[in-house]
């Protein structure tokens, strides 16, 4: 009986322990189900997606930029391409000095490529892609490619590099391209989604100039290519792709032939010019000399290039047009001279007799020329640049009344163009005072700071851009234009066309009288006054005012004398002028750098723009090299016309941008193949 119980104990127990692990199976399968459902069912498409990734990589078509041309074609940026061997430091199983050395005895690395890829190294991410060498030749390319199993990490790919065909020409203009900075990186990602998106394997973009200010423009639309990868993550063919989008073609206002001549002319002196359309505000030549090669900066500028740049004197990377500040000189006096009608001051036959000097308590400001001019009005005032007169028309005036008729013309202000980094110069003022200093004895006005600025020395502080923006004004009667270097922006896919800059601002109100006056003396300035022998014979009429302004202040009793100062601290030569007189149809402004006078060496740069826009002229080269020296104020030799000289072809946009390109991004998979101030100082006589 106890047997029994025993066993029927053991069964129930057992039955027990079978229903348990039943359950135990049921619930493992159950969870298994649901695990499979959840992963099948619920999250399929996430999961497939995933899988998709881990087979297929999506890499972004880098597209071609966009091309810059000049007013008449000329290509002035475009693209090429060749193959880069690249180092990509994740991958790399090795020391990479040891690695790099060996790679050396492969191809030839030169020590300057060795420091920009170590530069390259700490500015970027272990897993980006970096060029060791750019520019491989096929020769190169087969010789890796034969040894490519040795270095793992190591790539050669298919890039893209800008090209600037005139080299040091127009470069400050221009600007250049180059690596995107871990500065630059940080300002990308405030960007929204869609041009972060955009931007996907882009390694270069636009640094200066127009390059940088028309970036979004120039850029394009990226595209990109699905390939199936192997585990190893190399290509194994193509799924899907869709084609990058070319940039716009940038459309210049600069005439390139006419930008070269300036630069000629200048020859290695240093100095600015600004040349437009008063009509219209369009640029026809922006010069900054001492240029400097753009091409340099786009593979990454090597460190002996840098420092030659950087530290020379003549500061070949300051855009002297747009951020050099210069003291206008007596290309000031016509506006003063229209601020005394304006005001009341003067009538155009009030006049003053100049002894050769004006007294301000007890400091003598010194005329240009010794004993004075005589009886001066306001025709002889600017005809012979009279200083006296100016003086005392400064002395009446007062610096708050000058400020408030001046401004209109642009003087002190941004004056809007197309390129980033203008800066605004200084139109004296008692509250431009106040902010400028900190301490309350530098913030006060001093009477006697109000009379240098008459012609247009002391504080005066401009842009030769600003000074060219004020001269158009004037030379159209008060309409006014936003100066622009771009033309027109062209749509290279859809062949549309989207001019830039072409509506006025509000005109500054100038009474025809003033007007008449004012011009009036100008064209005597050219007929018969400082600039007369630069224009004598040309086949037109101009207008325009000469300037000598001073770098230093020379001590009250002594004399200034070229010859016993440093050459950087020798007077600026400056002009200003526009023709034909009557129908204005190009203004310039100009400085050369401590040249001396403005007649001598700055109106005869004026004289051949005009002979080459008016007439269809180009100089001679015995006559360029004169003009260098500062000894051809009227055209040595009968000029050429531009016919008969030698140009570079333009060629048609059309010819040079592809439809889209065809170079992947860095660090893509796809196997190689080919591929389609100028500070200013206070003080002195101005002539």
């Amino acid at each position: 009986m106890t047997e029994i119980k025993d066993l029927e104990r053991e069964l129930s127990r057992f039955r027990g322990r079978l229903v348990a692990a039943a359950l135990f199976v049921l619930l493992c399968f159950g969870l298994l189900a649901a695990r499979l459902t959840w992963l099948q069912v619920v999250r399929h498409e996430e999961l497939q997606t995933q899988a998709e990734a881990n087979r297929i990589a999506v890499v972004p078509i880098v597209p071609n930029r966009g091309l810059i041309v000049d007013r008449n074609g000329l290509v002035l940026a475009t693209n090429y391409s060749a193959y880069t061997l690249e180092i990509t430091p994740s991958k790399v199983e090795a020391e990479l000095d040891p690695m790099i050395d060996q790679l050396g005895a492969l191809l030839e690395i030169q020590p300057r490529d060795r420091r920009r890829f170590k530069r390259l190294l700490e500015e970027s991410k272990s897993f980006e892609s970096l060029p060791i060498r750019t520019k491989l030749t096929d020769e190169e390319v087969a010789r890796f490619m034969a040894q490519r199993f040795r270095f793992p990490g190591v790539d050669v790919r298919a890039r893209l590099f800008r090209n600037y065909p005139e080299g040091e020409a127009a470069s400050h203009l221009l600007g250049y391209i180059g690596r995107i900075n871990a500065k630059e990186k940080a300002a990308m990602e405030e960007w929204d989604e869609e041009t972060q998106g955009n931007y996907r394997g882009t390694d270069y973009i636009g640094k200066l100039g127009l390059e940088q200010s028309y970036e979004r423009e120039l850029h394009g639309i990226t595209g990109f290519e699905e390939v199936e990868t192997s585990a190893g993550g190399r290509a194994v063919r193509r799924l899907r792709s869709h084609p990058s989008t070319p940039g716009n073609t940038l459309v210049l206002s600069v005439d390139m032939r006419l930008q070269q001549l300036v630069e000629r002319l200048y020859g290695d002196r240093r100095g600015a010019l600004v040349a437009l359309d008063p009509h219209t505000g369009e640029v026809l030549s922006f010069v900054s000399k001492p240029t400097f090669d753009p091409n340099l900066f786009v593979d990454g500028i090597d460190v002996d290039s840098w420092r030659e740049l950087n530290e020379s004197i003549d500061k070949p990377l300051l855009n002297r047009a747009l951020r050099g500040l210069y003291p206008p000189g007596s290309t000031y006096k016509p506006f003063m001279a229209l601020v005394g009608l304006a005001t009341g001051k003067r009538t155009p036959q009030q006049g003053i007799s100049d002894p050769g000097y004006f007294m301000f308590g007890n400091h003598r400001f010194r005329d240009d020329k010794e004993g004075g001019h005589g009886w001066v009005d306001m025709y002889r005032s600017i005809v012979h640049s009279c200083d006296t007169y100016y003086y005392v028309l400064a002395s009446e005036l007062g610096v708050d009344l000058m400020a408030e008729q001046l401004a209109p013309f642009g003087f002190g202000q941004l004056t809007g163009i197309d390129l980033e980094g203008e800066v605004k110069g200084i139109l004296p003022s008692t509250s431009w005072k106040k902010r400028a200093y900190r301490k309350p004895e530098q913030q006060r006005w001093y009477a006697g700071e109000t009379i240098s600025l008459g012609i247009g020395q002391g504080y005066n502080s401009y842009t030769v851009l600003q000074m060219a923006q004020a001269l158009g004004i004037l030379a159209t009667g008060g309409e006014r234009h936003k100066p622009h270097l771009v033309r027109e922006v062209v749509d290279v896919v859809h062949n549309t066309r989207r001019p830039v800059g072409k509506e006025p601002f509000e005109p500054v109100p100038i009474k025809p009288e003033h007007l008449a006056e004012i011009r009036r003396a100008l064209v005597g300035v050219n007929v018969e006054g400082t600039s007369a022998t630069a224009f004598r014979g040309a086949g037109y009429t101009s207008a325009g005012k000469t300037g000598t302004a001073q770098v230093v202040t020379i001590k009250q009793n002594e004399k200034y004398n070229a010859a016993k100062m440093a050459e950087h601290l020798r007077d600026h030569a400056l002009y200003v002028a526009y023709a034909p007189a009557d129908n204005p149809k190009i203004a310039v402004a100009l400085v050369v750098e401590n040249a001396g006078f403005g007649a001598q060496n700055a109106a005869p740069i004026a004289r051949r723009i005009f002979d080459y826009w008016l007439m269809g002229l180009y100089p001679t080269e015995e006559d360029i090299a004169a003009v260098q020296q500062g000894q051809a104020p009227a055209p040595l030799k009968p000029p050429r016309r531009i016919a008969d000289v030698a140009f570079r072809s333009a060629v048609p946009a059309s010819a040079v941008v592809p439809a889209a390109a065809s170079v992947p991004a860095a660090g893509s998979p796809i196997a190689v193949g080919p591929v389609g101030a100028v500070g200013r100082q206070p003080a002195g006589a101005s002539r």
